[in-house]
């Protein structure tokens, strides 16, 4: 039971470390890991040393954490299977985006690879999950694109979501009332001042319509946002679905389309 639970903890820290740093790149700090896993900064203290230890990340021990090629390979297994367990409880057992994150934090220990690999199989190998968080592939490949957040685009500048941040249930119940969506097309109107809302126009998928909608900053910062519409199938050979996509694997970083 010991070596189960440590083996769960070593997966847990690998995959928060990667979540942390995989929109920027970013050392990540032994605070921001804390608050994400809800440990004290002493427990993510003594992880990072034994992680360290393993080969799994390099760390300083006043500057925070980055994985090695051993530990973003491992990363990337677990970011798979919680990504592959959330697109199949929303798929397949009826889950609203909402619902899924801690089920799938179990369950992404539990299943088997030949599990996963079943599962990935009956959804028709997906590359992203319902928040847009991309796939990794089999081959321990994540397609990334070119995503920015919403709050760094100019006003009047048409722009698509890509990602949204699922850590807070109540929040992505409160986007899908204003009609925010993975692949919705947002243009930011208007940046009140003094900490005021963010006014945007949003466009679901497929709709001729748009409505308007305040944004607060919890909800302007939870929105990645791409210049260009994810495309329906893979662009190339490669399962590219932007044009612009970066390719992170357990060789670091590629460029692809640029």
């Amino acid at each position: 039971m010991a070596k189960t639970e440590n083996r769960t903890a070593v997966e847990d820290y690998l995959k928060v470390i990667f979540s942390l740093g995989e929109w920027d790149e970013e050392t990540v700090s032994n605070a921001a890991v804390a608050a994400r896993l809800g440990v004290s900064t002493s427990s993510v203290s003594e992880m990072a040393r034994k992680l360290a230890d393993g080969g799994l990340v390099a760390h300083k021990r006043y500057g925070g954490m980055r994985l090695t090629e051993e530990g973003l390979g491992q990363a990337l297994r677990m970011v798979r299977r919680h990504r592959l367990v959330e697109t199949f409880l929303v798929t397949s057992l009826g889950y609203s985006w909402d619902e899924v994150h801690d089920d799938a934090e179990v369950l992404e220990h539990a299943v088997s690879s030949l599990m996963v690999d079943r599962m990935a199989e009956q959804l028709g190998h997906p590359w992203r999950d319902p928040h847009g968080d991309p796939i990794p592939t089999a081959d321990g490949v994540l397609h990334q694109p070119d995503a920015v957040p919403l709050a760094a685009v100019p006003v009047d500048e048409p722009r698509y979501v890509a990602r949204i941040d699922d850590d807070d249930p109540a929040l992505l119940r409160w986007l899908a009332d204003t009609g925010v969506c993975v692949d919705a097309k947002v243009v930011v109107l208007e940046r009140r001042p003094f900490g005021g809302a963010t006014l945007v126009a949003v466009t679901a998928p497929g709709a001729a319509t748009s409505s308007t909608a305040e944004l607060g900053d919890q909800a302007v910062s939870a929105l990645l946002v791409c210049a260009e519409p994810a495309a329906r199938e893979a662009l190339n050979d490669k399962g590219c679905h932007y044009s612009m996509c970066r390719h992170i694997s357990a060789t670091r970083l590629s460029e692809n389309n640029r």
